[in-house]
Formats: C-alpha cells, sequence, structure tokens
C-alpha cells in the first residue's frame, strides 16, 4: 500500500499542480520566532529550554541524530556499539571533523576529549548550577559522585570566604571546582577516551537505550581550547561570536529580539554528505499574527496558522490560502497545567491567599475535574481540537513496551481514561462540584478569601497570547465559577525568566516538556521532590519551598515510586509499570493538570516528512536534508506524503 501511494504521490508530482509547476529547492530558508521565545544563552551544555536548543543543535554535532521517521542514525560518531548487553557502550568518532569560529576559520581538530570536557562541564556544580545533569548522574558510572563532590567543595570553599578567610593559591584547584579541569573528573567517572576517535562509556547497569541520551545536549562535546581562550566565566556567559561550533552551520548574525543567522559552516566534515541552506534567516516577531503578515508578503516560508486567520481561511474554500492548509506533525511535547507552590507578590512577600489554596488537595483536584480544556485546544486546532487533547504528563511516542504498546496507554490505564474523538473525559461535573464545596469549606477555615486570585503572565507585547490567555480567563470562569477563583491576567516585558519566574510571581504556567531520550524519567524526573536535577521543581512549582506537611508528604510519595521504578533496569514490562503508578498519582494528586498537545495547522514551503522527528532529544530543528520548494505545498501534497510515510 505504502508503494502504491508513492507512486501516485509521485504521479502527482510528475503531472505538476499550478502552483508547484515552476518549483525550486529553497537555497535561503527563512522562518520565525516570536519574541517571547528569544534565546537566553548560547551555552548549550548549560540550557534546557528548546528556544535554545532549538537552534544550537544546528551549531553542534552530537553523537547520534535522528532521521525523518525517528530512527537512530550517526552523527559525530559513526559507529556505536556494546560488548557486554548495555553494561558499556562505546561511540567511534567520524575523520576531519574541526572546531571553527563563526566565519569559518579553523581553531581545532575535534577529538575523542572534547565529549569528556563536555560531560566534566555538566557534571561540575559550580560550571553549571545542576542543569542536565540528571540523566549522565543517573547513568553513566561516577558521575553523580562527581558532582555531590564539587558541590560540596563549592560550599566549603563558599564558607572560607564568607568566613573572611584567604584561600591559599595553591589549594585553589582543590577548594574551587571552577579550576577543576579533566583530572580528577575521569579518575572518578566512567568515561574513557583510548585514542582521539573513541569513546567509551561505563555506565551504573545495562541500559539497551542509552544511545538515545547521545542525541541530547548532556553528551555534547566542548573543546578545552575554547575555555583556555575565554574562561570558565567566559563560556558560562558565552555570546555567538566567541563560540567554537562543529556543527552544519555557524551564527554569523544576531541582534537580540530582532534576528539571527545561521550560516552554513564552510568547513563542515559532512559538507556532501547532507543538504543543507546557505543560510537560515529566524526573524523575532512580536506574535503569530506579525508572523501571518510576513508569510502574506512572502518574507518568511512557513507560518503556524494564528487561531483568528485558521478559522477565516478555513471557512472560505474561496481564499487564495485554502488550498495551502496543512494539519501539522504533532510536536514531540506535552503540555501541562503547573502549579506553584511558593508565589510571591510583586513587593517580595508570600501570596498567602494562593500557597495556602493550592497545597490543599481537594482544590487542585476540583481543577483537574472541573477545567474542560476544549476552547483553549481550538485557538491551537479549530478544525479538529479534539487532536490536542492530552491526559498522561509524558508525550506520546517516547517510550514503547516490549510488545508494541506506548507506554502512555498505561498510565491512561491506571487513571481509568481512553482517548476519544467526542469529549475531553477527564472532565466529571460529578466529582467537580464536591471537591469545590470541600475545598471551600476547608479553605475558609484556614483563613482563604474567595475567589482564590490566580495570577497569569503572558508577553505584553504578544497579541496571541493574550488571547489565549483571555480564552483561558473565560473557561476558568465557565467551568469553575467567578466565585471560587479568578484568573488575574498580568504582562512581563520581555523575560519571562527573569521579570516572573525567578521572582516568583505567576502561580500557574502553560508549559510543554520534550524528553531528553527514549524513557519516562524524562518527564517524571523533572517534578521529584528535593533533588536538583529536577528542573520544573527547581525552577516552575518551588515545591521544595512548600510548607504544608501533607502536600510535602504526597510528593514524597511520588518521589519515592518514580525513584523505585528507575531503580528497575532488568525488565522493561516492570519499570514502564511502576513508572505509570507514579505518574498517575502525580496526576490523581493534581500536583500539574495535562493540558494539550500540540497539532497545529500550517502553511510551508517544506516537506515536513522529511525533517528529523523524533519524540525525545533536539534533533528535529537541524536544518539538514530538507526537503522544500519555493512556492507553497498544499495541503493535498502534504497529505500525499504523509500517506506516503
Amino acid at each position: 500500500m505504502k508503494k502504491l501511494v508513492s507512486l501516485m504521490l509521485a504521479f502527482v508530482l510528475v503531472l505538476g499542480m499550478a502552483v508547484t509547476a515552476n518549483a525550486a529547492e529553497i537555497k535561503d530558508w527563512r522562518t520565525y520566532e516570536t519574541q517571547s521565545r528569544e534565546m537566553e544563552t548560547f551555552n548549550i551544555h548549560y540550557s534546557q529550554a528548546a528556544v535554545d536548543l532549538n537552534v544550537l543543535t544546528n551549531c553542534f554535532d552530537g553523537l547520534l541524530t535522528n532521521d525523518a521517521d525517528g530512527n537512530l542514525i550517526g552523527n559525530a560518531a559513526k559507529d556505536w556499539y556494546t560488548e557486554d548487553d548495555g553494561k558499556t557502550w562505546t561511540f567511534v568518532l567520524n575523520d576531519g571533523m574541526t572546531w571553527v569560529d563563526k566565519d569559518g576559520n579553523y581553531k581545532a581538530d575535534v577529538v575523542a576529549q572534547d565529549w569528556v570536557v563536555g560531560l566534566e562541564w555538566v557534571m561540575n556544580y559550580v560550571k553549571n548550577d545542576a542543569y542536565n545533569t540528571t540523566m549522565p548522574g543517573e547513568m553513566i558510572v561516577g558521575a553523580q559522585d562527581y558532582y555531590d563532590y564539587t558541590k560540596t567543595l563549592k560550599e566549603a570553599y563558599d564558607d572560607i570566604v564568607e568566613a573572611g578567610l584567604t584561600v591559599p593559591d595553591e589549594l585553589k584547584p582543590y577548594l574551587d571546582p571552577a579550576c577543576f579541569g579533566t583530572e580528577k573528573f575521569m579518575e572518578m567517572v566512567g568515561i574513557a577516551t583510548p585514542d582521539d576517535k573513541t569513546i567509551v562509556y561505563s555506565l551504573t547497569d545495562k541500559l539497551a537505550y542509552f544511545p538515545t541520551v547521545a542525541t541530547y545536549n548532556c553528551l555534547y562535546p566542548l573543546s578545552a581550547g575554547l575555555i583556555d581562550e575565554i574562561g570558565v566565566e567566559g563560556y558560562r556567559a558565552v555570546t555567538y561570536d566567541q563560540l567554537w561550533y562543529s556543527g552544519a552551520y555557524t551564527i554569523t548574525y544576531y541582534v537580540y529580539q530582532n534576528e539571527k543567522v545561521l550560516t552554513a559552516n564552510p568547513s563542515y566534515w559532512n559538507a556532501d554528505g547532507c543538504k543543507r541552506f546557505d543560510s537560515v534567516t529566524i526573524k523575532m516577531v512580536e506574535d503569530a499574527n506579525v508572523a501571518y503578515n510576513l508569510f502574506e508578503t512572502g518574507e518568511i516560508d512557513n507560518i503556524t496558522l494564528p487561531a483568528a486567520q485558521l478559522a477565516t481561511i478555513s471557512s472560505n474554500p474561496s481564499s487564495e490560502w485554502y488550498q495551502y492548509l496543512s494539519e501539522a506533525r504533532p510536536t514531540k511535547y506535552s503540555y501541562q497545567m503547573h502549579f506553584v507552590y511558593d508565589v510571591k507578590n510583586p513587593d517580595g512577600t508570600p501570596n498567602t491567599n494562593w500557597n495556602t489554596a493550592v497545597a490543599n488537595e481537594a482544590f487542585r483536584q476540583s481543577w483537574y475535574y472541573g477545567l474542560d480544556a476544549t476552547d483553549f485546544l481550538a485557538r491551537t486546532n479549530a478544525i479538529n481540537p479534539q487532536s490536542c487533547q492530552n491526559y498522561a504528563y509524558t508525550a506520546n511516542g517516547v517510550s514503547t513496551t516490549p510488545d508494541g504498546a506506548d507506554y502512555t496507554t498505561l498510565v491512561l490505564k491506571e487513571l481509568g481514561l481512553s482517548y476519544s474523538t467526542e469529549s475531553y473525559n477527564r472532565v466529571d461535573a460529578e466529582k467537580f462540584a464536591p471537591l469545590k464545596k470541600q475545598a471551600m469549606e476547608e479553605l475558609t477555615a484556614q483563613g482563604v478569601t474567595f475567589p482564590v486570585e490566580v495570577p497569569y503572565y503572558v508577553a505584553g507585547n504578544d497579541q496571541n497570547a493574550k488571547d489565549r490567555a483571555d480564552t483561558l480567563a473565560q473557561i476558568f470562569s465557565d467551568c469553575l465559577g467567578d466565585d471560587y477563583v479568578k484568573l488575574v491576567i498580568k504582562t512581563y516585558v520581555s523575560s519571562l525568566a527573569n521579570e516572573v519566574r525567578k521572582p516568583q510571581l505567576s502561580a500557574l504556567y502553560i508549559n510543554g516538556w520534550g524528553a531528553d531520550f527514549g524513557d519516562p524519567i524524562n518527564f517524571l524526573g523533572q517534578e521529584t521532590y528535593g533533588e536538583d536535577g529536577a528542573y520544573y521543581s527547581m525552577n516552575y512549582s518551588q515545591i521544595n519551598k512548600a510548607t504544608d506537611e501533607k502536600l510535602k508528604a504526597d510528593y514524597q510519595t511520588f518521589t519515592d515510586m518514580v525513584n523505585e521504578a528507575k531503580a528497575i533496569s532488568n525488565d522493561l514490562d516492570a519499570r514502564y509499570a511502576a513508572f505509570a503508578k507514579a505518574e498517575a498519582y502525580f496526576i490523581e494528586k493534581a500536583f500539574t493538570i495535562p493540558w494539550y498537545v500540540e497539532v497545529s495547522w500550517q502553511m510551508t514551503c517544506v516537506n515536513p516528512y522529511s525533517q528529523a522527528y523524533c519524540a525525545y532529544g533536539i534533533q528535529n530543528y537541524r536544518y539538514v536534508n530538507w526537503e522544500t520548494n519555493d512556492q507553497i505545498y498544499t495541503g493535498e501534497e502534504i497529505k500525499a506524503f504523509a500517506e506516503a510515510k
């Protein structure tokens, strides 16, 4: 059947539709991001944010990448294997790889030791905080010990400085881990480089899925020569024009909140083995409406359609754009409604009313059973909103059981839910009403006043974000009641992290998380209690600062369940079953609320089925081997591409 569809597609393309009859490949790709999604760092080891990694994945070659079907394929590594059922993994590098500056000038050869330098940076507490430490810390022998060692030394160093004592120069390398090279690291950690082309990782257990980790930036290279050139602090705050590059592109132009340009690396080792653009220009726009205007005028080559424009075009078959509408492939992200458990007022004092309310289990569960997301989903996909429904925390496609079932089906079974095209069946009015009554009684006794105000922030210059927030506020009003809660929409100027997240002003975030490798711990490990590597706990929910004893105890129960599941490595069925129970517990307690998956509508000059596509890692935005058309693909053409897969 696939062959028949392929032949039909070939026939259509040979005949040539009017729009593509004289089409040609695009040499210079032009795309966009909204200003609220501006990069926060150029340090690929320090970031866990898609806004950074979607760009930086083009600038450095990790060991492995993915093809358009999600299969693992070589990148910096030409071969990888295990000889002991996954207890050790060996990666063999390609020849001819080099580090260059932004203009393509040679800086150094890429060698196996660069992966040692990169991993040392990741696992060194003072250099990298706790970013990207969870996976190598759990998987690679001695990696967590090294992290703990550097953290202890840093704390000792700080104590000496705080006491007003002078640290002798000869002791600094032993007290300040920022001074460390790789000698102590390689003494403690299971990584070896028998020669310049070979990297061997020794693991804590037999981990068949470890190669999927090699697509993620925790195992990316870093040249010691760059550190020698700009220093430890220099790399921590590195800029695009200081970076050394080893990937398919370099960043040759960058203006904050305006534009960035990626240019094909003239010294790229695989220049003859892959297809690249001459350049990629990423325009930063206020919102998706501005991007749509740029697409209309031919200034960018793709557009994810805002709700208003999608509704207008899809309802009018005579529109000039109607024939170009196509449903995009689902992104790898699972979006959740994230509660914050330690919120501050703008003056820095605790937001006691919210903090008390959100600690109450009945209050959170009433949201879980009461909030119907359908209108919110329609802002992403007005034509088929139910395709965006989400019931699990972990994204679809991350992990598959030995008998071929998606891991998330285990979670749904634990929750007693199933996917339906007719209803979003998490919502249950019979459960919501008594939970609301219970929460109001319990919280009134604790001094909480109603309606509970929920501060929620969006970028002030992003009209689409404001419209989505207005939709969300109406859902709160319709589903929960104005007597109970009130979403208070506020705005920030340019940086969500600096203006909102770090000062802990927002009570709620709707964020998406994508897997770093092919296992459920990717998602659940971000939410554990009291663990430095838990990204959401440390940076969003602030659960470690919560004071309610029951809330903390329940979070600890969840954390224990996750760690027990994580310890199962010799039985994949048992591992996934245990993770599913932990995930179901997390959702039933409504610590967060699964909200949506992103299945949008688009108009585009790229065949999306030629792009790297995987539910984990950071490879989906690599601008390599794309099939493009300088005239827009029709919806029928995109549909034929999909059917040919």
